[in-house]
């Protein structure tokens, strides 16, 4: 089967899941329909052979299966698996959100700009309506006030009129289409920066929302909420990890508790990755505090410089005050991108909410309470805390590589695999416990691993191949792993979520200082021999070839004589003989016009009073 087959054989399996599933009302994305397919593919329990075509009976089967499994609503690995395809379809870095809100406020004012540059207005009432629709691009492109508010209206145009008066509406029409839209640009921010000012300065700007003030009121409350959340999901991973434990070391299972402990640990992986999804939001919106603290101190610096620059002078040249106008209205452009950011994490938040809402039905908080009945139940941080005492000895395992925070470089910005858990716990009990690199980190072929105790760390060690092994049997058969433990580069086909969610700008990656062996070699001979006899690296040869070839295509063999037969033919001859010939190219000839010679007498007057004039004509005939 080629490779365009199988993409229409999965995309018809993917129709008609999702079909399937809204016929019985269970609403499922193409994206997470595509998930459940390689996840099926994936559980070596379906027994599915991914290197031979796939029959009717397989795809039936795989169809069947993916349709099972998600409409399945008392299943946690559903619903974690449903909060990885959300998150990775709605979560966006910083930089990504500004570039999409700015393409989406560009989209909504394109018929706006078109009217504006591609208007030829020529009679009074044409240009005031020209002005008008400038004044509404101002303030829609701004975010400052609405554009049907009469007194925004007002305080907009007197603020234009002061840079751009209407006068100049002439000039600004004979600009072209890319100039036009520059200026829109200039002009928005420069009269942005005047009612900024004059709303600090107390002469207007009621309308304007006071951004700062909002900010420095919604952040904290932003950051309390998704503590709260964050610290609910750890409490629950804290429990469940401790009523786990507890199954595990009772071989009977605990007193009344009728509860799996593959459920339990659907649970669990369930409540890890809504605290790793809520740990990023977090820190997005803390980070998002530490840039609103920067754009309000800029903002307050530029306005100081701009009313000392100002004072109480009526006329100040625009060379010295719209550049902290245009600054002005950068700050606070910022300031509306990070309330916009603000609402997208806290929508984040809450929409993560309902992902938790299977493992919550089968566990309520009676029965947790029941099963936590004389179970001590330890935070990560104890966790981390009792085992940072106990060192691993690289004498133990001399054939391992070990790293220690006081040896190494750059020791906690190392790249730590299954996002810092510890694989042994993972591989004998099925449990996420957070890895402690100060217990030692091993590096076994290029990579990063961190343990729980010394103990998990040597049991490891012993046979890390067959244990990393396990861990890769363990994701197949609960896919929601794959990216909680960011496994992407053994399962192809998934989109890590490091790739979506880090930016050059707010997160740099520093790679740490290791030790490495590598070592090059250069081939003797990189290219293979290949002599062609025929080669000619003269240019000259090759054309002397070639006319000789285009000569022999004209050479076509009329007749052919033998020995015998060539002296019957007859020959004939023909020779032109010498004649004298002459030619004449020149020839002299030459003309003489005779010379006019009239003679005139009596002009001079004489005795008398009537003058008589005398005309003689002297000139020779032509024909003479």
């Amino acid at each position: 089967m080629s490779c365009a087959q199988a993409e229409g054989v999965i995309k018809d399996i993917i129709r008609e899941i999702v079909w399937e599933c809204v016929r019985k009302k269970h609403a499922v994305s193409d994206t997470l329909a595509a998930f459940m397919i390689k996840a099926v593919v994936l559980d070596p329990a379906n027994q599915f052979n991914v290197d031979r075509a796939l029959t009717k009976q397989d795809v039936h089967r795989l169809t069947q299966l993916c349709i099972d499994r998600l409409v399945d609503q008392n299943s946690p690995s559903l619903d974690t698996v449903k909060m990885q395809v959300y998150f990775d379809m709605n979560y966006t870095s910083r930089r990504e959100l500004q570039e999409e809100h700015k393409h989406l406020l560009q989209a909504k004012l394109a018929p706006v700009v078109c009217e504006i540059t591609e208007t030829r207005a020529k009679t009074r009432e044409e240009l005031e309506g020209l002005y008008r629709k400038i004044v509404s691009y101002i303030l829609l492109h701004s975010g400052m006030g609405s554009s049907t508010n009469p007194n925004t209206i007002r305080e907009t145009t007197a603020a234009l009129q002061s840079v751009f008066p209407q006068s100049e509406l002439g000039t600004f029409m004979c600009l072209k289409k890319k100039d036009k839209e520059q200026q829109l640009m200039e002009l928005t921010r420069i009269v942005t920066g005047i009612r900024l000012f004059n709303k600090a300065s107390g002469k207007g700007g009621e309308v304007i929302d006071d951004l700062p003030a909002i900010l420095n009121e919604a952040i904290p409350i932003s950051t309390k909420y998704i503590k709260s959340e964050l610290g609910a999901s750890q409490n629950l991973a804290y429990q469940y990890t401790a009523i786990l434990e507890n199954l595990q070391q009772a071989e009977g299972g605990a007193r009344g508790c009728t509860l799996t402990p593959d459920l339990l640990k659907q649970a669990l992986y369930n409540v890890r990755q809504h605290e790793a999804f809520s740990k990023v939001i977090l820190d997005d919106v803390i980070l998002c505090g530490k840039h609103v603290e920067t754009l309000q101190s800029d903002l307050y610096s530029e306005m100081e410089e701009l009313r000392s620059a100002v004072k109480v002078r009526t006329a100040v040249p625009t060379a010295q005050v719209f550049p902290h106008f245009m600054a002005l209205a950068k700050l606070w452009s910022g300031l509306q991108d990070e309330i916009i950011f603000l609402n997208v994490m806290n929508n984040m938040v809450t929409s993560l909410k309902p992902f938790l809402a299977a493992q919550s039905q089968f566990l309520p908080e009676d029965q947790i309470r029941t099963l936590l009945d004389g179970v001590e139940v330890k935070t990560d941080e104890q966790r981390l805390k009792e085992s940072s005492e106990n060192q691993m000895d690289p004498s133990e395992c001399e054939n391992q590589e070990w790293l220690f925070p006081e040896t190494t470089a750059n020791f906690d910005e190392l790249p730590l695999e299954y996002k810092g858990m510890c694989a042994y716990t993972l591989v004998k009990d099925g449990n996420l416990l957070p890895g402690n690199p100060n217990i030692g980190v091993l590096k076994h072929r290029n990579k990063f691993y961190v343990f729980s105790s010394k103990e998990a760390a040597c049991d490891f060690a012993s046979c890390p191949d067959e244990n990393i092994e396990q861990v890769a049997e363990i994701v197949r058969q609960s896919p929601e792993l794959i990216q909680l433990l960011e496994l992407h580069h053994q399962f192809g086909g998934f989109t890590p979520f490091s790739e979506v969610s880090m930016e050059s700008g707010d997160r740099l990656l520093v790679k740490p200082i290791t030790k490495c062996d590598s070592c090059t070699q250069t081939d003797t001979h990189p290219v293979e021999s290949n002599i062609v006899k025929s080669y000619e690296w003269n240019e000259w040869e090759l054309r002397r070839k070639a006319i000789k070839l285009a000569n022999l295509r004209r050479k076509v063999t009329h007749s052919m004589q033998t020995n015998l037969s060539h002296m019957r033919r007859d020959n004939v001859t023909q020779v032109y003989l010498p004649k004298d010939v002459a030619c004449q190219t020149k020839k002299d000839g030459t003309s003489n016009v005779p010379q006019p010679k009239v003679y005139l007498a009596g002009l001079r007057g004489g005795e008398t009073k009537t003058t008589h004039f005398i005309k003689t004509n002297l000139t020779r005939p032509v024909d003479e």
